[in-house]
């Protein structure tokens, strides 16, 4: 099976910035970086299309941006202005073949998940 590895996660103050990254295979229809405060359900933050096309969920809008580079395997999610509520375990995941873009942010659309970085907001 793909292999996904996080890393990047930390205690910032709110308004700061962390980048992770997501080390593994890309070479899905779309990968999606998901989020999981405490208590709470998983929920899709982003996903980026294998043509690098991306989608967002609103609460992340304007403050966060996925990338990839397919020739290093590494998928990234750059996360600015931070806050509180963004404090959860974040997890990269991979959709494989068989699975539709405009459902990306959901998670049963994934077959792949990390191991999940904690990213705590204060």
């Amino acid at each position: 099976d793909v292999q996904l590895v996080e890393s990047g996660g930390g205690s910032v103050q709110a308004g700061g910035s962390l980048r992770l990254s997501c080390a593994g295979s890309i070479s899905t229809y779309y990968m999606g970086w998901f989020r999981q405060p405490p208590g709470k359900e998983r929920e899709g933050v982003a996903a980026i299309s294998m043509d690098g096309g991306t989608t967002y969920a609103d609460s992340v809008k304007g403050r966060f941006t996925i990338s990839k580079d397919n020739a290093k395997s590494t998928l990234y999610l750059q996360m600015d202005s931070l806050k509180p509520e963004d404090t959860a375990m974040y997890y990269c995941a991979a959709s494989g073949l068989g699975s539709s873009w405009v459902r990306a942010l959901f998670r049963r659309e994934y077959n792949y998940w990390g191991q999940g970085t904690q990213v705590t907001v204060s």
